[in-house]
C-alpha cells in the first residue's frame, strides 16, 4: 500500500510529489504515467510562467485584474488572489530546484508579454519553458529515494466503495486505483491513502490540438465515473496560432509570446484584420483572437490565416524563439521573409474537476491539480501563461494538505478488502479498427459541432451522436480485454459528453464559449 499515489508526471504531479517527499521522507510515493515520464502537457508549454516580479511597473493588483478580465466574470476571486500572490514564492522554489529562466544583461528576468496582459510579466526559458521545468523537476525527483515512477502504466478506474458492492452514499472515498501495466497487460490493484489526479487536459477530443497525443481527458473521466463534481467543461480555449497542417492530431504551437513580441495576423490575401475585433488587436485575449481568425476564415472560405514576423528584429527574435523559427524553417517557411500559415486549435480546458483552495475534490482523499482541475482561476477563459503557475501554487497547497492528512488521519483503508481486477470472460480485440473508427468519429463530431462557434442545432445533433457513440464504445469495453486505445476512447467519450451537456446548459456567451444563437 502506498501513502500517496500520483497519477500524472507533469509540473503538477512532480512538484506535489517532491514537496511531500521533502516534508515527509518516510512517505511511500508512487507516480504513474501512461507514457514516458517526461511526455506531458508541461513539456510542450512554450511561452512561460505569468508572475509579478517587477514591482515598479507591475503589481499583484494588475495581474489579478488581467486574470479576472480574461475570465469574463466567471473566475473565483479567492483562487485568483491565491495564485497571483503566492506565485513569486513558487517561482523562487523551482529556481532553487534547478529551473533556469532567461535573464537580461542586468541579471534580472527577461520578462515577456502575451495576449491579455497589461504588463511584461512572463518569465521563460527561450521558447521551451515547459521542457526546462520538466527537466529540472525530474532531476530533483531522482534524488528522492521514497518516490518511484512507473512509466507506461494506465489508470483504469479509481477505487471507491462501489468496488466493495456498497451502494452510493453521500460521501465517497478514494482508496487508490486499478492500473494497467501496458508492458505485461496485467491490471494491478494499487491501494493508497491519498490519490492525486494530475493528468493534464483533453485536447484530443478534437481533431486538431496543440496537446501531445496523451491528452485524452483521463483524470476528468476517472473522477466523473467515481462521482466527483466536474464543471466548466464548456469552456475550451482554442489557441489562435497553431501551425497549419493537412494532418489531424497534434499541431505545432506558435506561442502567444510571438504576438506579444510584435507579430501581426493577416488574412490569406495579406490584409490585417485584428483591428476590426478589439482595440488591443493581436494582444487581445485568446478567445477574441481565435474567434476573429475563425470568422475571417469562414467569411473568405480560407483554411488558414497568416502570422507575419517579417518586420521583427531578427537577432532578438532568434534569442527568444529559436525552436519556433527552426520548426517553421523545417516545414518550409522562413519567418523573416515569408508569411506562416496558422489556424486555431484546441489548446486548454478551463474547467475540470472541482477543487477547493487546497486542491481537494468532492471525494475524500482525492486531490486534483493542473489542467484536469477546476480551481476557478481561469473562469471562462485562461489568461496566457497562468497555467504553469496555477499548477505550482495548487500543487504546493495540495501537498501541504496531504502531508497533514498523512500525519493526522487514521485512514480506514486497512479495514477494506478490495478485490483484484476481474477480467474473466473478456475477449482480446482481434483488430483495432473499431476503436480507431469511433475515435475519429468522435473527434470529427466535436470539431464540427462543438468547436469555437456553436449553435443550438449543432449541439442537439452532438447530443444524439455522442449517445450513439457511447453505446457502441460501452459495448466494446464490457466484452473486451482492456488496452490503452480502448481506455483512451472510453475517457474521450466521457469528456465529450460533459462538454456537450454543459454547452447545452450554458445560456450566455462568456469567454471561450460562443453560441451564435445566444444574445
Amino acid at each position: 500500500m502506498q501513502d500517496v499515489l500520483v497519477i500524472g508526471s507533469g509540473i503538477a504531479g512532480l512538484s506535489y510529489a517532491l514537496k511531500i517527499a521533502l516534508k515527509n521522507p518516510e512517505a511511500k510515493i508512487t507516480i504513474v504515467t501512461k507514457a514516458n515520464e517526461d511526455e506531458t502537457n508541461t513539456k510542450y508549454a512554450q511561452g512561460g510562467v505569468a508572475v509579478v516580479s517587477d514591482f515598479i511597473k507591475d503589481s499583484f493588483e494588475k495581474h489579478i485584474e488581467d486574470t479576472l478580465r480574461a475570465g469574463d466574470g466567471i473566475c473565483k476571486k479567492d483562487a485568483v488572489e491565491v495564485v497571483v500572490r503566492e506565485a513569486p514564492e513558487r517561482i523562487h522554489e523551482i529556481v532553487n530546484w534547478g529551473v533556469r529562466f532567461d535573464k537580461n544583461e542586468e541579471g534580472i528576468y527577461d520578462l515577456g508579454r502575451e495576449g491579455g496582459h497589461t504588463e511584461n510579466r512572463i518569465v521563460h526559458h527561450k521558447d521551451i519553458t515547459g521542457w526546462e521545468i520538466e527537466r529540472a523537476l525530474l532531476k530533483a525527483i531522482e534524488n528522492q529515494p521514497n518516490i518511484q515512477i512507473l512509466t507506461h502504466h494506465f489508470v483504469v478506474d479509481l477505487i471507491t466503495e462501489h468496488h466493495l458492492g456498497q451502494k452510493s452514499q453521500e460521501e465517497t472515498t478514494c482508496y487508490g486505483a486499478y492500473i494497467l501495466d501496458t508492458s505485461t497487460n496485467q491490471i494491478l490493484r494499487c491501494l493508497a491513502k491519498v490519490t492525486l489526479l494530475a493528468t493534464g487536459g483533453a485536447g484530443h477530443v478534437y481533431k486538431n490540438t496543440t496537446n501531445p497525443i496523451i491528452a485524452t481527458g483521463d483524470g476528468i473521466a476517472l473522477a466523473t465515473r467515481a462521482g466527483a463534481r466536474v464543471s466548466g467543461m464548456q469552456f475550451i480555449q482554442f489557441h489562435p496560432t497553431a501551425f497549419y497542417s493537412l494532418m489531424d492530431g497534434q499541431l505545432f504551437l506558435i506561442s502567444e509570446a510571438v504576438r506579444g513580441f510584435g507579430a501581426k495576423l493577416r488574412t490569406a490575401d495579406g490584409e490585417l484584420f485584428m483591428h476590426k475585433y478589439d482595440e488591443r488587436e493581436e494582444l487581445a485575449s485568446r478567445d477574441i483572437v481565435a474567434r476573429a481568425i475563425d470568422n475571417e476564415m469562414k467569411l473568405r472560405g480560407d483554411d488558414f490565416v497568416y502570422i507575419d514576423c517579417r518586420h521583427l528584429d531578427q537577432e532578438k527574435f532568434l534569442q527568444h524563439f529559436p525552436n519556433i523559427y527552426d520548426k517553421c524553417k523545417n516545414e518550409g517557411y522562413d519567418m523573416f521573409s515569408e508569411l506562416v500559415p496558422v489556424v486555431p486549435a484546441s489548446h486548454y480546458l478551463c474547467g475540470g474537476i472541482d477543487v477547493d483552495l487546497d486542491g481537494k475534490t468532492t471525494i475524500e482523499n482525492l486531490f486534483a491539480v493542473g489542467e484536469c482541475s477546476n480551481t476557478g482561476l481561469h473562469g471562462a477563459n485562461r489568461l496566457a501563461s497562468n497555467s504553469l503557475v496555477e499548477a505550482m501554487v495548487f500543487g504546493h497547497r495540495a501537498a501541504m494538505k496531504t502531508a497533514d492528512l498523512l500525519q493526522t488521519n487514521s485512514f480506514e483503508i486497512l479495514n477494506h478488502q478490495f478485490p483484484e481486477w476481474n477480467a474473466e470472460g473478456m475477449k482480446p480485440q482481434e483488430e483495432l479498427v473499431l476503436i480507431s473508427y469511433f475515435r475519429k468519429q468522435l473527434q470529427a463530431m466535436m470539431s464540427e459541432l462543438v468547436g469555437i462557434v456553436r449553435s443550438n442545432e449543432r449541439l442537439t445533433i452532438a447530443q444524439m451522436r455522442i449517445r450513439e457513440i457511447e453505446k457502441m464504445v460501452k459495448e466494446i469495453y464490457n466484452f473486451s480485454i482492456i488496452s490503452t486505445p480502448l481506455l483512451e476512447l472510453r475517457n474521450l467519450v466521457n469528456v465529450a459528453q460533459l462538454i456537450i451537456d454543459e454547452s447545452v446548459n450554458q445560456k450566455e456567451n462568456r469567454g471561450t464559449f460562443y453560441n451564435k444563437d445566444l444574445k
